[in-house]
């Protein structure tokens, strides 16, 4: 039988609603690439039987809406999907299902329908606060770096890619950054057992290209050859639109 002109090859069932979920990447999951997350996410709506909607055409793929991921190596407790539904759903337990139905790491912590004429997911994203943990760097080291790089106009980094190095201009991007302490109870008995760990926030517009934790520890290098000794711990807290005080607006409070 013959397609009638104009129509999809494969027709799928259309799209009536929308739920937005917040995540995190956390322990060894960090190290999973944003295809490997992708994957985990769609191996997790077919085990969870989530109405997702799908393409259309002779190979359709599951509708899922992903803005800007967290880079390969770094943890997140603030990453965002929209997953497209054929048939309305409580989001509360869609994200029950679907945290029951991903591996340990990947946790989902909040949903909310995407309700008729609410922005698109990237237009309530421009910005992320992330946390970077610098063991064995004291503390006053990574204040007098600070001071540097934020008097600074331009910083520019090498980032290394598959078609060579590439010029990055970290300053531009970076609205605010200062020490920090840590947060939680077990992270103040495990810095105590170290020696120093000097912990920073940042506030990071997105741009493009994006500017990734490593280039802002990259400008530090730069600017006052602040070096590691050890691998860094970078968290991303929070992505959101920035406010006239350089604070984040939650994007589901929009």
């Amino acid at each position: 039988m013959s397609t009638r002109k104009g129509a999809a090859a494969n027709p799928a069932p259309p799209t009536v609603c929308r739920v937005r979920l917040r995540f995190a990447k956390r322990g060894r999951l960090r190290f999973a690439s944003h295809r490997d997350v992708a994957r985990a996410f769609e191996r997790a709506v077919r085990r969870a039987g989530v109405p997702v909607a799908h393409s259309h055409g002779f190979n359709p793929h599951p509708r899922l809406s992903w803005v800007g991921a967290a880079p390969t190596g770094t943890a997140s407790e603030a990453e965002y999907v929209e997953i497209g539904l054929t048939a309305p759903v409580d989001p509360a337990a869609l994200a029950g299902a679907l945290d029951a139905a991903l591996p340990d790491g990947l946790d989902v912590l909040a949903s909310v329908t995407a309700e008729p004429g609410t922005p698109a997911l990237a237009d309530l994203i421009d910005a992320s606060r992330w946390r970077i943990e610098l063991p064995e760097v004291a503390p006053a080291d990574l204040a007098s770096a600070l001071d540097v790089f934020l008097a600074a106009g331009e910083v520019v980094v090498q980032r290394v890619t598959k078609n060579g190095p590439r010029p990055v201009d970290a300053r531009a991007a970076v609205v605010s950054a200062g020490l920090t302490g840590p947060d939680h109870p077990d992270e103040r008995t495990e810095r105590a057992s170290r020696k120093g760990c000097a912990i920073m926030t940042t506030v990071v517009r997105q741009t493009t290209p994006a500017v990734r934790p490593d280039d802002v520890l990259g400008a530090l290098r730069v600017v006052a050859d602040l070096r590691p000794p050890v691998p860094v711990m970078a968290t991303r807290l929070a992505q959101g639109l920035l406010d006239d005080r350089g604070c984040l607006t939650d994007p589901f409070d929009a």
